[in-house]
């Protein structure tokens, strides 16, 4: 088992898109199952190319960039058995030049969650986790999920939640159950003052709830707003005036790989209000510090 260890080199990259899906393995298995696949596939009217792990970090690699890459494990909600996040921080070991491996539990799981998650931890290095809790059918504000929370707060690992509207089930026969609710980023907020030094990045506009995240975000400053999965140019003015200032030091440049490419991101952010002096920080300097890849001195923290 080879551990991970980052050996990005900042000097090297433009840019650290810390919303990449792993949406397919080594053996082909899916992260969802194939009603889902196909059901995203017409809601985006498009057939999603779905890259393996190795192929990401090429792309990437390609562009000077850098990448956070994940899966969701909602194995209780789906019935439908997760991408390994074991097999996803090897892959990005192989490539660690480019890959920064986060982790992925079912929180419904319980205690075995809790000691995937450290396992993951200390065994594989992966820097963060990822949920969905619409997709993952839990409640993020239940203090059933505290104790993951804890030992992600007490090993010092970034916690990254899906927030607002989202395109899986969209269409489906009562949207295959999903709950939009669980992904308002309201609920989030007690999370984070009672884990006050857990990270935690609410994924998205969290669109039709933004000026709820940036509630949050401008009052718990371990909060943070990822930009991915929309084009910029459908951004919310609240958001572009947020991170153009007092939230410019806790945004973060995410695409939502491989359903919106860095590349669309990039061209459709020129047509944006986001300012020229803003976009170091959003696009690198931000999760850099937050991941732990440069001295947490030397870029602004947001506000205060």
């Amino acid at each position: 088992m080879t551990r991970y260890e980052c050996a990005i080199d900042l000097d090297a990259i433009e840019a650290i898109d810390v919303h990449v899906h792993i949406e397919v393995d080594d053996h082909g298995h899916s992260s969802l199952p194939a009603d889902l696949v196909e059901a995203v596939s017409a809601y985006f009217t498009t057939d999603i190319d779905r890259p393996d792990l190795d192929s990401i970090a090429t792309y990437y690699r390609e562009r000077r960039m850098a990448a956070v890459v994940f899966t969701v494990d909602a194995t209780t909600q789906l019935g439908h058995p997760a991408l390994s996040s074991e097999e996803i921080a090897a892959g990005a070991a192989r490539n660690n030049d480019v890959l920064i491996p986060f982790g992925s539990v079912d929180p419904r799981g319980g205690a075995a969650a809790v000691g995937r998650a450290r396992r993951l931890i200390e065994d594989h290095g992966v820097r963060g986790f990822k949920f969905h809790p619409t997709v993952q059918g839990f409640d993020p504000s239940d203090e059933t999920y505290y104790p993951l929370y804890a030992a992600l707060q007490d090993a010092g690992v970034v916690a990254l939640f899906h927030t607002g509207q989202t395109g899986i089930g969209a269409g489906m026969r009562g949207g295959r159950g999903f709950r939009l609710a669980l992904s308002n980023p309201m609920l989030l907020d007690g999370v984070a003052a009672d884990f006050p030094d857990l990270q935690i990045i609410m994924a998205h506009p969290s669109v039709p709830w933004q000026d709820e995240a940036l509630a949050v975000a401008t009052h718990k400053h371990n909060t943070w707003i990822d930009l991915s999965g929309w084009s910029p140019k459908y951004f919310p003015d609240a958001l572009v005036r947020a991170a153009n200032s007092y939230l410019k030091g806790r945004v973060l440049f995410g695409s939502d790989f491989p359903l919106l490419t860095p590349d669309r991101w990039i061209r459709d952010v020129e047509h944006t209000a986001l300012k020229p002096e803003a976009l170091p920080g959003i696009m690198k300097d931000n999760a850099a510090r937050l991941l732990g890849l440069s001295d947490p001195r030397t870029s602004p923290q947001g506000a205060s």
